[in-house]
């Protein structure tokens, strides 16, 4: 008996050293783990620090920007408006004068047809 108690006495020995030794390497894995995320949480900070003061003046520049291609569009198509109702007014004078014409010729024909007819 003597014999076994001295065995489980080693055993427990043994095995209260490799749990202590364990607890260590597992503490000293977790420490390090707490100090890399605080240094990746301080480099996330500084990154989204830098990314917001360069992205404000990147953002004005692309407003602006923005603004005067909406100026051009609106420019241009009054131009637009302006060359489509002067086309519209041309073709519409064009189409009065080629009206009076077709009808003037067609009453002339019909005129001379009239005259031929009583002959």
């Amino acid at each position: 008996m003597e014999f076994s108690q001295i065995a489980l006495n080693h055993g427990l020995t043994f095995l209260a050293w490799t749990t202590g030794i364990v607890i260590l390497v597992v503490g000293g894995f977790l420490v390090k783990l707490l100090i890399d995320l605080s240094a990746l949480s301080k480099n996330l900070n500084e990154t989204s620090i830098l990314v917001n003061t360069e992205l404000k003046p990147t953002l004005k520049e692309v407003n602006e920007t923005l603004q005067a291609v909406n100026a051009l569009v609106r420019s241009t198509d009054k131009n637009v408006d302006s060359f489509k109702s002067a086309v519209e007014k041309t073709f519409g004078k064009t189409k009065l004068i080629s009206e009076s014409i077709v009808s003037g010729l067609v009453k002339g024909f019909v005129t001379v047809m009239g005259l031929f007819a009583k002959k």
